[in-house]
């Protein structure tokens, strides 16, 4: 049976006038789809486990609205893909500014049930950037960042390098409690300007 977290019932509260019914709307699609869901409040928004695994998120900001995939790229969805390289929006299906601009129930729910696949299955995406392709920082690490004004303006002027470094740190990280610590500690100092690394720089 699906259990609805009272902190995300908070969450979409304090979110925008426009953006609650599209938040409420995603959630119930999410247990339509998946009676096993459980809600967590991670890095500051709703995510949705299955299986004690992330996999999806979604998300409130001032002007729109984002959902996305934890294994997106195992979900052979080129839409997916192409929305999340986008830089218009967090998220896999673009900015989402109101109902119309979600796909259709039928849609949404298809591509969770494919995500629960891929976990009942055991797949995980397995990250190997190399030199010739270039590093995208995983949606759910941008997102957070973004609810801080001052370490999101840092990280947007860093070069790729420098928002890499801080990435794959999370990224590498073999706890849940780890990660949420290190992505805590990414924000307080790129909130004071600094790099993963600024303990070793040349002063």
């Amino acid at each position: 049976m699906s259990a609805y977290n009272p902190a995300v019932d908070a969450y979409i509260a304090k979110s925008q006038p426009f953006a609650q019914p599209i938040l409420e709307h995603i959630r119930e699609l999410v247990h339509k789809a998946c009676p096993e869901v459980e809600e967590k409040i991670k890095w500051s928004m709703p995510f949705f486990d299955y299986k004690g695994k992330m996999m999806c998120h979604m998300a409130g900001f001032k002007q729109h609205c984002a959902f996305g995939f934890f294994q997106a790229a195992l979900m052979d969805e080129p839409m997916l893909i192409q929305n999340a390289e986008s830089e218009s929006a967090m998220g896999h299906l673009g900015r989402i500014t109101s109902l119309k601009d979600l796909p259709p129930d039928k849609k949404i729910i298809g591509l969770i049930k494919k995500a629960m696949q891929i976990t009942d299955e055991g797949r995980r995406v397995v990250r190997k950037p190399t030199a010739k392709t270039e590093y995208i920082v995983p949606a759910y690490i941008t997102a957070a960042i973004k609810k801080n004004k001052k370490a999101f303006a840092t990280f947007e002027a860093f070069a790729p390098s420098h928002r890499k470094e801080y990435a794959t740190w999370i990224e590498e990280a073999k706890t849940e409690e780890t990660k949420n610590k290190r992505i805590a500690q990414a924000i307080e100092w790129m909130a004071e300007g600094k790099s993963r690394n600024w303990k070793y720089a040349k002063k």
